[in-house]
């Protein structure tokens, strides 16, 4: 049974929900499923270490987070936490671990998605090799890559090692603080356009079962979906409640690009946010 799901709150008031996260809160309330709609100061646990909830719950309760990411660490000692609160999330440490980190799940999913060499942090990253393995390539930490700066999408075999360091050095300058275990170096290859949109979807998978599919990159409802058999292939990983990222390649092969934690992984902007809740509270009856 899953009696509530856990929100962060607004950075300026915690009796509030974060504002970005307010259309799923407004959705978990409507459906009128949940025993209890939490939410926990965003500023006292992710800058003093402290949860403070809205509501301590009187009993024991089965909670789904949705919120942000945090380090494996961090959501340890959250999950740990709660449980002293009478809170006991849907994922586990060792499950949110494996899939928020993408070597984690690499193994369980490379047979369809490009290859990616690991350099662990502090681990220099020999390009030599790089170049000799991937004629094309992009780089990202073992979570997040920089979209949205001028880091380049991807680098060939014509980069020289004063100008990979150059960027190296802003790629670690734009994580910041959210730098996450070491660096992937992932084949690029060439997703099939749109107009000007990809053709990703996010799979939402929940106790074993696949729950939601929605097109994940602005794309028209015309474009063709990832193949079935790709999509069932994939709802019986190691845990409750994960995600999986598949994209269309430009010669129609439907690859995984991205695997993420259920409770962390974003909402697309075509999915019907009431249907989530709704199969996410029925999945655990």
């Amino acid at each position: 049974m899953l009696n509530a799901i856990i929100f962060p709150s607004s950075y300026f008031d915690r009796k509030l929900v974060d504002e970005d996260l307010y259309k799923e809160y407004e959705a978990a309330e409507s459906c009128k499923l949940f025993d209890d709609i939490l939410i926990f100061s965003y500023e006292e646990w992710f800058h003093n270490g402290k949860l403070l909830l809205n509501n301590r719950p009187k009993e024991k309760i089965t909670a789904a987070d949705r919120g942000w990411m945090m380090p494996p660490e961090q959501y340890k000692k959250f999950y740990f936490a709660l449980k002293e609160n009478r809170v006991e999330l849907i994922t586990t440490p060792e499950e949110y671990n494996q899939f928020h980190i993408f070597p984690n799940i690499y193994g369980l999913i490379k047979n369809d998605t490009p290859r990616i060499m690991i350099f662990p942090k502090e681990t220099p990253i020999d390009l030599e090799n790089v170049k000799n393995t991937f004629s094309r390539f992009m780089v990202k930490d073992y979570v997040k890559s920089v979209k949205g700066t001028d880091f380049p999408t991807f680098f060939d075999r014509s980069i020289t090692k004063d100008e990979f360091d150059f960027w190296m050095e802003k790629f670690y300058e734009y994580r910041g603080g959210l730098f996450t275990g070491g660096v992937c170096i992932k084949e690029f290859v060439d997703l099939k356009l749109y107009g000007k949109h990809k053709n990703e979807y996010r799979v939402f998978y929940i106790n074993g079962e696949v729950a939601t599919i929605s097109r994940n990159s602005g794309q028209a409802e015309f474009a063709s979906c990832p193949p079935k058999e790709i999509v069932n292939k994939y709802a019986h990983l190691n845990s409750k409640f994960y995600t999986i990222d598949f994209a269309e390649l430009k010669d129609g092969v439907w690859i995984v690009i991205e695997a993420g934690d259920g409770s962390v992984s974003g909402l697309s902007d075509f999915q019907d946010y009431n249907e989530f809740f709704r199969k996410l509270f029925y999945s655990f009856l």
